[in-house]
């Protein structure tokens, strides 16, 4: 059989981002090609998201495209895969015919089956006696009361553990950057949100297999994991209740909110040798993979965020000072309306206790304007949100109604759309001034920058050369597309650094362990392509709404 190329284009965020990568990795394994380019692809997936609109009609745009392309002929497979597969169901199959599969989040490791299935349907044209069945794989609506059985399974777990990293897949970083998930799906049932209905209930990984994935990533030569949750930090596994007969653990379902209703003050990860909470999981990892450099994680849930994780944070070095927590609204009324289950007030006291205990920590979130019922009071309380907590950044979103949502059934879209756009605006000024107030105070400082790339000001002056080289710095090579963590290392495609070194400085850029971007030049005789993927010392001089900038400090690689 002919190998058959794929191209995957993936929407939304870092989770999917990571469902992307695990999905590439399992089919490059059974011989399958990707390209970049949809042109000369034989299977077109698209891995989607429901939380944005503006993400969804992206993938509705290419998904009509491709349609197109296949009613004029094209014999191309066409996936969706991801959140709007799993909100929309077999419907979607019968409103886009042209749509060969689909394929939810929780059912990702499936996804081979599906594509086996349309291809022998095809080659044996039998393809209208296949059943829609027969081409989706989702959890459905009962998948928050079959969690439990499917978490026994472990299914996904697999998918997690036989992953293939590959650095060549990104130039961010020189591939020394990479995500592991320890939680996935979500109990909060915040009304604006369609993640716990398509992700089904929070379902845990066990720690061992977390520490495992992050060894190996670590023998690869990554330096930055950041560990990945829909509410992070509710992450907690209690042993012996999900084994199998040889008595390997396996994935879990959460205990539930009752386990997190205790006095922040309190060393919540004190519950007995029996359960490992999130503060165990970071002080873990922290000690037994020494090579990674920067341990970060997203997205915490302010509530439930207890002194025990923020004691970690400001005793492990390695562990990264960076929140992203999100307010979502600066009035109460709001925040009741959208479910979020805190005040402002209790808000403001756990950005207080993490200055407090971690006096260097970043804070990022996320801000929703013009949610229904809106008031112009209640927007002027979010602006006062922002102007007391020293938010490096804040992803500042209008209200659109999500199919599948609580909030599009139970309440009005009454905030006009240009009073959205009116609001939005202003909340990004706001925010720009606590930014660059944020920023300020890191000037005659110096900080630790994770180079990720040239900047986009000087690529031209590297012209076509890659941003990545055959080894990484230290001489740990790249893995080829397809081969797993475990396999005999082939030579790369990536181009190596051009031996003659650009005349005038090139620039680069690379993040902070707070995660502030900073840029700086390269100096005199180094090649600048030397130093993507590597950890530098930078002397701030200058600071900016968005960055950082300053001179690089000796010593620099060999």
């Amino acid at each position: 059989m002919q190998q058959q190329s794929v191209y995957l284009e993936t929407f939304g965020c870092q989770m999917n981002e990571l469902d992307s990568e695990l999905v590439q990795g399992q089919l490059e394994a059974l011989g399958y090609r990707f390209t970049k380019d949809d042109l000369e692809a034989d299977i077109v997936l698209y891995n989607t998201c429901s939380v944005r609109e503006q993400a969804e009609n992206k993938a509705l745009s290419r998904v009509g495209i491709i349609s197109q392309r296949k009613r004029d002929g094209a014999p191309i497979i066409l996936g969706v895969l991801g959140c709007m597969a799993e909100r929309d169901g077999k419907d979607m199959i019968r409103r886009h015919p042209q749509i060969d599969l689909m394929c939810g989040p929780s059912q990702l490791d499936r996804l081979p089956m599906l594509l086996d299935n349309v291809a022998k349907a095809r080659t044996s044209d039998l393809a209208q006696a296949v059943s829609v069945g027969d081409r989706v794989a989702l959890t459905g609506a009962g998948s928050r009361r079959s969690t439990a059985l499917e978490a026994a399974e472990d299914s996904l777990e697999i998918l997690d553990l036989s992953r293939a990293f590959n650095p060549d897949r990104g130039a961010k970083s020189g591939g020394r950057s990479a995500y592991v998930r320890i939680t996935r799906g979500c109990n909060k049932f915040c009304t604006y949100c369609v993640v716990p209905h398509t992700r089904g209930a929070e379902v845990h990984r066990p720690p061992s297999e977390i520490i495992a994935e992050c060894q190996q990533l670590a023998d690869q030569g990554v330096l930055e994991i950041t560990l990945l949750g829909q509410t992070v930090n509710h992450y907690r596994y209690t042993h012996g209740t999900a084994v199998t007969l040889d008595g390997r653990e396996v994935a879990q379902v959460g205990p539930g909110l009752k386990a997190f209703r205790q006095e922040h003050t309190s060393a919540q990860h004190a519950t007995g040798s029996r359960t490992t909470s999130f503060a165990d999981l970071l002080e873990q990892i922290h000690d037994a993979v020494p090579a990674i450099q920067r341990l970060r994680f997203v997205t915490s849930y302010p509530k439930d965020f207890g002194d025990d994780i923020l004691a970690i944070m400001a005793d492990k070095p390695r562990i990264c000072p960076y929140l992203h927590v999100p307010a979502q609204s600066g009035s109460d009324r709001m925040l009741k309306l959208m479910n979020r289950g805190y005040t402002v007030e209790e808000y403001l006291a756990f950005i207080k206790r993490a200055i407090t205990l971690v006096p260097d920590i970043s804070i990022a979130g996320d801000i929703i304007v013009g949610f229904p019922g809106e008031t112009d009071e209640d927007f002027q309380a979010t602006v006062e949100l922002l102007k007391q907590v020293p938010f490096k950044n804040n992803f500042i979103f209008k209200y659109s109604p999500r199919p599948g949502t609580v909030a599009i059934t139970r309440f009005e879209d009454d905030i006009p759309d240009a009073v959205k756009r009116e609001r939005n605006n202003h909340l990004l000024a706001v925010q720009a001034e606590v930014s660059e107030a944020v920023h300020a105070r890191w000037s005659g400082r110096t900080v630790d920058v994770l180079v990720e790339q040239v900047s986009k000001r000087d690529q031209a002056k590297i012209g076509s050369r890659g941003s990545m080289k055959k080894t990484l710095p230290g001489g740990v090579p790249l893995t080829a597309r397809g081969a797993t963590l475990d396999s005999p290392v082939v030579e790369s495609s990536v181009r190596e650094p051009n031996p003659e070194i650009p005349a005038q400085p090139v620039q680069l850029s690379g993040r902070t362990a707070g995660d502030l971007i900073t840029f700086f030049d390269s100096p005199k005789g180094v090649d600048p392509l030397e130093l993507v993927g590597t950890i530098q010392t930078v002397l701030v001089e200058e600071t900016g709404v968005l960055s950082l900038s300053g001179q690089l400090q000796p010593p620099l690689p060999g």
